[in-house]
């Protein structure tokens, strides 16, 4: 038996509004090679210059991971040879990063949780962007120089599901933060899976071969289970030590299957240096207060979401799993909806609608307020539930006023006691035989008159008073 060993570096593009190290605008939307200058295209003379907005937002997710944030962090040259790389070197940090150890909790399926380290999560540059067309190659340097943090993980990880239950974590925690738009289609939150197996109960690791640059949560757990496999089958057919080396591979997507790249490089490789042109970066006290400035994190929502407004663990971990839901529904708070039926009709029938429609909490055509104004009438019995579903219907595709559908649609809700009790008597006086029965010890017989008091009224009679006045009558 093997025991499977995962690292992950995340390399998460900050949102800020110009590079890391000069005054170009963040875009790639762009021309080519507009937003540019000197220190961009690495031309002689031109001096860096760090991004303050950059550090802070990268000490602010240390803090967020109850990391150390040096206020003192040096940055080095990383050297390699590329063309969307003008200066054949990248800066970033090695020595001594701007955040340096740190912990984050992922949730596993039997309802633990699991401390996953930090090693280290530090500031970069990043490269420009080859373009490949027919027989020749294009460079764009829009990119170069936008401001990513790295954040390297410990190898804590032991299978997939850990893997990409850390990857969501991480995800949810730099959009909470505002610091990344972590957007994976687009590059904003790429991730390099490191693998090896070992023997069970063996201390040293095994050869780790590294993924590069995977951007869908899916294929993190598809390309950690086939490089297992292929490293678990080389081992079993005694050509583990030839084999398997270390190395970097690529996801190829259509074929399923890791695939070399080339040989993993060792610091060395890189003749890593102190950058001469950067003193070394020290944090203010300003900066250290602003860095602190964050908001509620899923995890402290969570509790706060099970021990104040009673709900559920399992709902208040889907409710927290993006801020974009989390803020939906506390904004249906603030119309004086209650929790346990705003958690209901957004959980279940406001999102199901959205999936089925094609929409996302962003895009949603009901507001948080208007669902928390349609979930308000349902808890003060103006509406039943049937009622209040043909109204989100209509308000998927309309935006209406509820009192105006209530009414048009004629869904109001039947409180008054007088007119249900009319109705059941005439249930009851049309039903003598099963009136009998149910008053002989046939208890199942409640059900078909509430359901025929309920036909009756349309829908409109409230089941609660159905219920009671029913007992009280067939008593």
């Amino acid at each position: 038996m093997f025991e499977t060993v995962i690292g992950l570096e995340v390399h998460v593009q900050l949102n800020t509004k110009t590079k890391l190290f000069c005054s170009c605008p963040i875009s790639f939307a762009e021309h080519q090679n507009s937003n540019t200058c000197p220190t961009c295209l690495a031309l002689p003379g031109a001096l860096p210059v760090v991004n303050k907005e950059a550090a802070i937002k990268a000490m602010r997710l240390g803090y967020a991971i109850n990391g150390n944030v040096n206020h003192s962090s040096n940055f080095d040259r990383k050297s390699y040879f590329y063309p969307d790389s003008p200066s054949a070197y990248q800066i970033t940090q090695l020595t001594k990063a701007i955040v340096q150890k740190g912990e984050v909790f992922i949730d596993l399926k039997d309802g633990t949780q699991k401390r996953i380290g930090m090693t280290q999560a530090h500031l970069e540059a990043d490269a420009g962007k080859n373009i490949h067309e027919g027989g020749h190659s294009k460079v764009d340097l829009n990119r170069a120089g936008t401001p990513l943090l790295e954040i390297v993980s410990d190898p804590d990880m032991r299978n997939s599901d850990e893997a990409v239950a850390y990857l969501k974590k991480l995800h949810s925690t730099v959009r909470y933060l505002d610091i990344s738009d972590a957007n994976m289609q687009e590059g904003s939150f790429r991730c390099d899976v490191n693998v090896s197996i070992r023997p069970k109960g063996q201390e040293e690791f095994g050869t780790r071969v590294e993924i590069k640059n995977i951007n869908s949560f899916r294929f993190v757990a598809d390309a950690i289970a086939y490089e297992v496999q292929r490293q678990t089958e080389a081992y079993e057919d005694g050509i583990y030590k030839t084999e398997i080396r270390q190395e970097t591979r690529l996801w190829n997507v259509d074929e399923g299957v890791t695939k070399s790249m080339r040989g993993k490089e060792e610091a060395a490789d890189y003749r890593y240096f102190p950058d001469p042109d950067l003193r070394p970066l020290v944090v203010t006290e300003e900066m250290i207060a602003q860095a602190k400035k964050m908001p509620e994190l899923p995890d402290a929502k969570i509790e706060r979401y099970i021990n104040e407004l009673k709900i559920k663990k399992v709902d208040a971990r889907v409710l927290c799993s993006t801020k974009e839901l989390a803020y939906f529904f506390e904004d249906m708070l603030t119309t004086g909806a209650k929790a346990k039926t705003s958690v209901n009709w957004l959980n279940t029938e406001l999102l199901g609608r959205l999936n089925k429609a094609g929409f996302n909490i962003t895009t949603s055509p009901v507001t948080a307020v208007k669902l928390g104004e349609l979930v308000s009438k349902i808890d003060d019995g103006s509406i039943n539930g049937k009622g209040a579903k043909d109204i989100l219907d209509v308000l998927m595709t309309e935006d209406k006023d509820i009192d105006s559908l209530i009414d048009s649609m004629g869904l109001a809700q039947v409180s008054d006691d007088g007119a249900i009790l009319e109705i059941i008597d005439a249930i009851l006086e049309a039903n003598q035989a099963k009136v009998e029965q149910y008053r002989g010890g046939k208890d199942k017989l409640f059900g078909f008159f509430v359901g025929q008091t309920m036909k009756a009224s349309k829908g409109s009679a409230n089941p609660q008073k159905v219920n009671e006045l029913l007992k009280e009558r067939l008593a």
